[in-house]
């Protein structure tokens, strides 16, 4: 079995879907060290805006994650196809 093109838009909603849910993950992970940053340093009265802080931590990261997961893929499939073209592609063997 030879690779010999990937499809750049379904390679892009695949990766951008995948780096979005990175994405979340990450957000997760800033927001609780932010809250915890603030809260642990005695200053609860920025609790507050260490929160929302986070909140927007995990609504932006995933949509930034996602939208440069989805761009990075489609230059990625479309640099593949080129050297593809150039080599043949990728021979996988399968059983």
């Amino acid at each position: 079995m030879v690779i010999k093109r990937i499809e750049p838009l379904s390679c892009g909603r695949l990766a951008g879907l995948l780096y979005g849910m990175i994405g979340l993950v990450v957000g997760a992970i800033v927001s609780v060290a932010l809250l915890a940053g603030r809260l642990g340093a005695g200053q609860t009265y920025g609790a507050f805006g260490a929160g929302f802080a986070g909140v927007a931590a995990i609504v932006v990261l995933p949509i930034i994650y996602g939208v440069l997961g989805f761009i990075g893929a489609i230059v990625v499939a479309w640099l593949y196809n080129l050297a593809a073209g150039f080599t043949g592609g990728i021979e996988i063997e399968v059983r």
